[in-house]
């Protein structure tokens, strides 16, 4: 498939992939690719979450510094996939994105060669990287699974994720982009825009600060999707789970949206955790924002250095034994 120069400079690629059609027209989905200066045997895949795309260059940097080539997938109808007919970031099943794992995945392993491949997933991305990591268990086409703050219950006290979960439901059938009354508050996205309160440039057609409608299709695909996590994966390779140790409500106001998860509860990763596999490791970081490489330097800082060392002591390393 055909590489192009991607949006973030030269030192990225992007690589369109057909996903066919669906209700809605043609879908693609585009992985991005960043190559280590030296040939490697270890890659990672990073898929992201919920109104957002791969522009995170320091995630590449930390990656690529550590001998691994660098890959991001923008699922269909986020970010760089997002065609005109499309209703932004919507599916009615977290299974649409197997089958662009499926494809990146062979293109990491059989057309570029690499033989580790680690699996990074945040928020509704984690959640389906870890669904499709338990899918493919037994196949060895990854070596190890990293999830940022992922999405594995709605942040809602329990009679109210019941009341939107059994809504979405209902509407789904005959009104599947039906509009909830949910979704992402602009506090959080404002408070890491560099035009605000933080200090990260991206998109705003692609990530807005004001996010996309929760359509019940969709909420009805991710809780299900929740509720098969709940009852137990499968997952047969190490999973590294990673938090802040907080939650908050977004307020106007509120001074700690910079140092605690202001979109999920934490205590639901780590309830839930445990449920992914046999070989699981939670580390709950002090400080944290939601998308814990987008936090205040120090604490990104403790981020990298504990992916770090799980990644030494878990991750096979095929120059070792060459």
């Amino acid at each position: 498939m055909k590489a192009t120069t991607d949006v973030l400079g030269p030192e990225y690629e992007a690589i369109e992939l057909p996903m066919g059609h669906d209700a809605e027209g043609e879908v693609v989905a585009t992985l991005v690719r960043r190559r280590g200066e030296r040939p490697c045997r270890r890659a990672v895949l990073y898929v992201h979450g919920f109104v957002d795309y791969f522009f995170q260059r320091h995630l590449a940097d930390f990656y690529v510094e550590r001998g691994f080539d660098f890959y991001a997938l923008d699922l269909r109808k986020y970010g760089r996939s997002l065609r005109p007919h499309q209703t932004p970031n919507y599916v009615d099943s977290l299974t649409e994105y197997f089958p662009e794992i499926d494809a990146a995945v062979r293109i990491v392993r059989d057309e570029d060669e690499h033989r580790v491949v680690l699996l990074n997933g945040h928020s509704t991305g984690g959640l389906v990287a870890a669904l499709w990591a338990d899918r493919v268990r037994g196949r060895g086409l990854v070596d190890g699974l990293f999830l940022n703050s992922p999405f594995l219950d709605i942040n809602e006290p329990l009679p109210l994720r019941k009341l939107g979960a059994g809504l979405a439901r209902t509407l789904r059938a005959r009104f599947p982009k039906a509009k909830l009354p949910a979704g992402v508050s602009d506090l959080y996205p404002r408070s890491i825009h560099a035009d605000h309160d933080g200090e990260w440039d991206f998109d705003l057609a692609w990530k807005p600060l004001e996010g996309f409608p929760v359509r019940a299709a969709w909420l009805a695909a991710v809780r299900r999707g929740q509720l098969r996590l709940h009852r137990g994966l499968d997952i047969d390779v190490p999973v590294l789970v990673m938090t802040s140790t907080r939650s908050v409500r977004p307020k106007p106001g509120v001074a700690d949206l910079s140092s605690a998860d202001a979109v999920l509860d934490v205590e639901h990763m780590a309830r839930w955790a445990p449920r992914l596999g046999r070989h699981v490791t939670l580390v709950r970081i002090d400080g944290g924002v939601h998308d814990l490489v987008l936090s205040a330097k120090p604490v990104r800082d403790q981020v990298f250095t504990e992916l770090s060392r799980w990644i030494t002591g878990y991750l096979p390393d095929p120059a070792a034994g060459e």
